[in-house]
């Protein structure tokens, strides 16, 4: 029987550790967590904030993942938006869910990330 989700893991490319950081840890403000210490020789990331847990893993050859992402529910998401749009993060606004405002974003290696809100 499932009773919750763990972690959502996202592939990166080798030694972009500083890239991850940036956007993961400083643009959408995850804490860093200690992977570890034999899953920390494979390189990646991991963060958390709340119960939210996203991991960054190494892909060798990186593909990144244009359709599959996860959706990430969030509070200010206008504000979200003009974070991202500041920092040239490529962006995507969509209304085709019923009750949610949202858009796609691209993190710094092509991986889409959606970010909603409920309707007031």
């Amino acid at each position: 029987m499932l009773t919750a989700l763990h972690h959502v893991q996202l592939a990166m490319p080798k030694g972009e550790e500083d890239r991850a950081w940036a956007f993961y840890g400083g643009l959408l403000e995850l804490i860093e967590t200690q992977k570890p210490p034999e899953l920390a020789k494979r390189g990646g990331l991991w963060f958390e904030v709340g119960g939210l847990r996203v991991h960054l893993g190494v892909e060798d050859p990186f593909v990144p993942a244009k359709k599959a992402h996860p959706a990430f529910q969030v509070t200010g998401l206008e504000a979200l938006y003009k974070r991202l749009d500041a920092a040239g993060v490529p962006l995507k606004r969509d209304s085709a869910l019923p009750g949610y405002a949202r858009f796609y974003a691209e993190d710094p290696f092509g991986n889409r990330i959606e970010f909603l809100e409920p309707d007031a």
